[in-house]
């Protein structure tokens, strides 16, 4: 009996910082975050379109970088939580803010903002993951979940 030989695609995992610990910014406030992650908008669109993007740190909550996940049209965006969570988990990542802006400028959450939280916390406890936040920004502001108790 011969056996088949079966072609299959190798998987890599890595992740490649391109700069010392000690120069990653540390967050240990929601504006922190929010001024981390502000700069990574572009100003053009923020009034423009939704995106919804991550910032992942570690165990001392070290920054390690800003991942882009969706962006959508003017009242929404779709946050895929696998997305989410392969790039956690392919930077070593013991913590996650979640981010999103509001091309209206309203900053209060709605039921799918709040709902999309809540399931990402559910599968970040499966991974050992803590979702630490969730801003909703705009040019000038930001609305935290964790400051307003919804963490």
């Amino acid at each position: 009996m011969t056996q088949k030989t079966f072609k299959v695609a190798e998987v890599e995992i890595s992740y490649r910082p391109d700069y010392k610990v000690s120069e990653r910014p540390q967050i240990s406030k929601s504006n922190d975050a929010y001024y981390i992650l502000i700069q990574q908008w572009s100003m053009d669109k923020i009034e423009l379109l939704e995106e919804f993007k991550i910032l992942l740190v570690n165990r001392r909550n070290r920054v390690l970088g800003v991942v882009e996940i969706s962006q959508g049209g003017l009242s929404g965006t779709i946050a895929d939580p696998k997305v989410i969570f392969a790039a956690a988990l392919k930077s070593c990542a013991s913590g996650v803010i979640l981010a999103h802006n509001r091309p209206s400028g309203e900053l209060d959450p709605s039921r799918e903002d709040i709902a999309l939280t809540n399931k990402i916390k559910a599968g970040a406890e499966v991974l050992d993951l803590k979702v630490l936040d969730h801003l909703i920004i705009s040019k000038d502001s930001y609305y935290s979940f964790a400051d307003e108790g919804m963490m």
